[in-house]
């Protein structure tokens, strides 16, 4: 019975060589707090091995990210390198549009500029 066991790389190293963390060790804080998941689980030991098809999903930049891993990868290599190492799953956002923004055409009133200042809170 020689089975070979699949290749696998740790969480936070294979995130890193993705290029979703610009160091290892953010990788691991995220994995650490407890906020990714590898197939549905719940993940919070940053040794926690990912094989080929493992599906992850993890918060990044505001949104919440669904990747399927297609490579593991040997070094952290340029982008289209790092971008062949997952399918990204993740559905497409609508942009979100400021209703005083949502005028056709033409610059702001005064009084749409002093709306948008009460919005971002200078006033």
């Amino acid at each position: 019975m020689s089975e070979t066991a699949a290749p696998t790389l740790r969480i936070d190293k294979w995130l890193w060589h993705a290029r979703f963390f610009k160091s290892r060790g953010l990788a691991a804080d995220l994995v650490k707090s407890g906020r990714i998941r590898v197939d549905g689980t719940p993940v919070s030991k940053p040794s926690r091995a990912v094989a080929l098809g493992a599906v992850l999903t993890f918060p990044k930049d505001d949104e919440v990210r669904i990747v399927k891993v297609l490579g593991l990868g040997v070094r952290r290599g340029p982008a289209p390198e790092a971008q062949a190492l997952y399918e990204d799953l993740t559905p497409a956002r609508e942009p979100r549009i400021n209703p005083l923004e949502q005028r056709i055409g033409g610059r702001p009133t005064k009084k749409d500029r002093r709306d948008m200042d009460i919005l971002k809170g200078s006033r």
